[in-house]
């Protein structure tokens, strides 16, 4: 694999950093979608497990950026707010992690990618669902779902942001909230994929090349983010949520 990749052609690197500056773009948009983006595109010039190790340390990166853009004291909060969703997620996720060579993921993509986009377009058309008083037991059974996914796939934003989205959670926040989500979720992530041998010496020099693309595309969000009110911000959010579920449901079909 490592012979592999320093044989792959520069206009391919080229492409693989293209699809990492869309996907942290969005990212710094909207707060989520970097996982996403980076799997769909990466697997269409590479095989999908080295575009599962690929989207690791750009996402680790990203998420740790965005969860501090507030400083600690406000990222701490929001780790202790949402302390039962990332442990049962962290739970979740490293047990499906070690399944990502053995049990394929169609059923699991499906099984989320339906109703988060039943959800999203219902909530573009008007249909307002929204979650007044959550429970501690639903905030695990969320954090549980997104872990599962997230394991096998890398992809663990769909049902996370759905969530938040449903509480009402401020732009800012929600920003926040989510990096911190999706850091601590990227950091269990790294650990089990070096126990399920999917990120090694032969695959990481892909992650490590995604970093500054991803983080320069983020940048180039993040700018946009701060222009856009609430209302704008939500629409988008459910915009790229519905994209995301769609094309969960696609990998789901096709394989």
């Amino acid at each position: 694999m490592d012979v592999l990749l320093l044989e792959l052609p520069i206009a391919l690197w080229a492409l693989c950093g293209f699809v990492a500056i869309l996907a942290g773009v969005i990212k710094g948009m909207v707060g989520f979608g970097m996982p996403m983006v980076l799997i769909s595109g990466l697997s269409s010039f590479v095989s999908p497990e080295l575009a599962l190790a690929g989207l690791i340390v750009p996402t680790l990166v990203t998420n740790g950026l965005q969860a501090l853009r507030q400083g600690h004291a406000a990222a701490l909060e929001s780790v202790k707010r949402f302390r039962r969703f990332l442990v049962a997620g962290a739970i979740t996720l490293t047990i499906s992690a070690q399944f990502v060579r053995v049990l394929p993921a169609e059923a699991l993509l499906l099984l989320i990618g339906v109703p988060v986009a039943l959800f999203s377009l219902l909530q573009l058309l008007g249909r307002t669902i929204v979650i007044s008083n959550p429970t501690p037991k639903g905030e695990m059974f969320v954090g549980a779902v997104a872990g599962s996914i997230g394991g096998m796939s890398g992809v663990w934003g769909p049902p996370t942001v759905t969530y938040l989205t449903a509480l009402g959670t401020e732009k800012h926040e929600q920003i926040r909230v989510q990096g911190v989500i999706y850091g601590l979720g990227a950091v269990v992530l790294f650990g089990a994929h070096i126990a399920s041998g999917v990120f090694t010496f032969q695959t990481a020099p892909l992650s490590i090349a995604m970093v500054v693309p991803a983080v320069l595309g983020m940048w180039l969000g993040g700018r946009v983010a701060d222009r856009i009110d609430q209302k704008r911000f939500k629409q988008a959010t459910l915009a790229v949520l519905l994209l995301a579920s769609a094309n969960l449901i696609r990998r789901g079909l096709m394989g």
